[in-house]
């Protein structure tokens, strides 16, 4: 990227990288160009839709009479992925019909499911990039005077290896990567990816129908809630710590209810509001025991001994000890369901199941057996007229 863009996020320089969406749209602008005017490139520039413009190098260069391709290497900058360092190839050939088409090629994924960026069946190339492809080659065209029609084919030589680290397999997208980026800019360590991804997975859900769903930080509560609960992995998300932000877009998907599934050490912060559960935004995992113990009528002793806990486990192990253990989560527990019922919007139920790894179940709120119920009911089903709306 030419020139290097940079963030600062706690207190670190780091360098953006670009998208395989920019990846793409740069290979098709210079297979476009190459075949139609014969003229072998070696780098060719890019503007995103975040308005810094790129000056990426090609490889992969080849033409013929009808066709020409190049291809692209993905830099994520300091916010490698699975997909960082991949090449992104992009063949233009002529055609017949007057336009622009875009299709996939080896390694490129296929959508299976509904509600994903593309209907099921076409190739997991998102909307942003499909029209910065079709922007690009389009200046090409013009800038040219052609007036026939192009077909664009998008591949990556590693794409369907490369895919089994990525969100795809869980996503239903088969086959390959997926074409992503909004900005066409990457930007290191972006939680606003995560979040996106949250978005999606709920879209997912609303898409198949699900009025109800489960949500859990990762892949212990996910193990929990199906093993244990009983809960279909299919209506499961994972929201990481973004816990208020995946119950504000799952209203804004027109979901009824939600279950939180998570371990002590995570959901026990909701018992003081705190609705991103990641360190850095603090911890306070012993002092909300120690609040909720006090409540429970534990003694000083006792208190002091929690604090110097450096695990959830520990902290139990000691409240079982007193004979507290259950008094503690029922206090925990209303302090979690009030916090969640302030964040919510009016309408939409909400529960948590909290566990811990030593111990099993540790206690659910009011509305959990209720919600649980829903979520294995067989009519967790929207209307057809209200599907039809997302």
């Amino acid at each position: 990227m030419n020139p290097e863009t940079y963030i600062y996020k706690d207190r670190k320089k780091l360098r953006c990288g670009y998208t395989t969406g920019s990846c793409a749209a740069a290979a098709a602008k210079a297979a476009a160009w190459m075949l139609l005017t014969g003229e072998c490139l070696e780098q060719v520039t890019l503007p995103t839709p975040k308005g810094t413009v790129l000056t990426l190098s090609l490889e992969a260069v080849s033409v013929r009479k009808d066709r020409a391709c190049a291809g692209v290497r993905k830099d994520g900058g300091d916010d490698a992925d699975a997909t960082d360092g991949m090449l992104i190839l992009a063949e233009v050939r002529k055609e017949r019909l007057p336009g622009v088409h875009i299709t996939g090629g080896a390694g490129i994924g296929r959508v299976t499911r509904p509600g994903l960026d593309q209907p099921p069946g076409s190739y997991a190339i998102n909307r942003v990039p499909r029209e910065m492809i079709r922007e690009q080659v389009e200046t090409v065209t013009d800038a040219q005077g052609y007036a026939g029609g192009l077909t664009v084919t998008i591949s990556a030589p590693e794409g369907e290896e490369r895919a089994a680290r990525t969100f795809n397999p869980a996503l239903g997208i088969t086959g390959g990567i997926s074409i992503l980026g909004t900005s066409g800019i990457v930007e290191p360590m972006s939680e606003k990816a995560l979040v996106d991804t949250i978005a999606l997975e709920l879209r997912m859900q609303a898409a198949a129908g699900r009025t109800y769903c489960a949500m859990t930080p990762g892949n212990f509560g996910m193990r929990f809630a199906a093993d244990v609960l009983g809960l279909a992995p299919a209506g499961i998300v994972k929201c990481s710590n973004f816990i208020g932000d995946a119950l504000d877009l799952a209203a804004s998907f027109h979901i009824k209810g939600v279950l939180l599934v998570g371990h002590l050490g995570k959901l026990v912060k909701l018992g003081a509001g705190m609705m991103n559960t990641h360190s850095r935004y603090g911890d306070g995992r012993m002092e909300i025991l120690c609040a909720c113990a006090l409540e429970a009528g534990a003694e000083t002793a006792l208190l002091r001994a929690v604090t110097e806990c450096v695990t959830t486990d520990a902290a139990v192990s000691l409240l079982r000890d007193a004979g507290l253990s259950d008094a503690v989560m029922d206090v925990l527990l209303q302090r979690i369901g009030r916090h969640l019922d302030r964040r919510v919007f009016a309408g939409m139920e909400v529960g948590a199941v909290v566990f811990s790894d030593a111990y099993g179940l540790l206690g659910k709120t009011e509305r959990a057996d209720a919600l649980i119920a829903a979520l294995q009911a067989p009519e967790n089903r929207a209307p057809a007229a209200e599907r039809e709306r997302l």
